[in-house]
């Protein structure tokens, strides 16, 4: 209905400020044309003053300056929440950074504590294979001892049997084999 309104107004703007109407003469008649562009135009803004254009208009600017305030609140709104969001990211990544240095750290630690205790092992396992070597050592050398005695007990015995035996007679190298092996058996025991 609006539409048709402006229509029937702009239709009739042209009508009264057509040509036919504009000739020369004086200024105050239908015919100049600078009078008949000046009635026109009076009408023209009556008519948009008689259907409130410039209220609609007004109107038509308030509803867009309300739009692009609400778009201006969204965009602060939306900035803020990306400001919000890129410092909690910025936390989380200077978190995640911190934590990789602990991790890094700890592995470290981990590392040099394992390398400390390696050495400490192996120091001890050298420690233990150099006294069980000296063990074995002692136990070769107390081998050899009683072997080397062994073997000079039984020379002395030979020897004394052979001496006895030279000297004595059965009788007397009977009781004096007996002794001596008597005294060996409680040496050696």
């Amino acid at each position: 209905m609006r539409f048709t309104q402006i229509t029937l107004t702009g239709a009739a703007t042209t009508l009264f400020a057509s040509p036919a109407f504009a000739a020369s003469g004086p200024f105050f008649s239908l015919g100049n044309t600078d009078f008949v562009v000046i009635l026109g135009f009076i009408a023209f803004i009556g008519i948009l003053f008689y259907f409130n254009v410039p209220t609609m208009l007004g109107g038509m600017l308030d509803q867009r300056a309300v739009g692009i305030q609400s778009e201006i609140d969204e965009a602060r709104s939306l900035r803020e929440e990306a400001q919000t969001l890129l410092a909690s990211y910025e936390r989380k990544q200077q978190d995640v950074q911190a934590q990789a240095d602990r991790i890094v750290a700890g592995a470290k630690d981990e590392a040099n504590a394992a390398a400390a205790q390696a050495r400490e092992d192996l120091a001890q396992s050298i420690e233990r294979r150099l006294a069980a070597a000296e063990d074995q050592i002692a136990s070769a050398e107390a081998s050899a001892v009683k072997e080397v005695r062994d073997q000079s007990v039984t020379i002395a015995i030979a020897v004394a049997r052979d001496v006895i035996a030279k000297q004595m007679t059965a009788a007397s190298g009977n009781s004096l084999i007996d002794d001596a092996i008597a005294q060996v058996d409680a040496k050696l025991h």
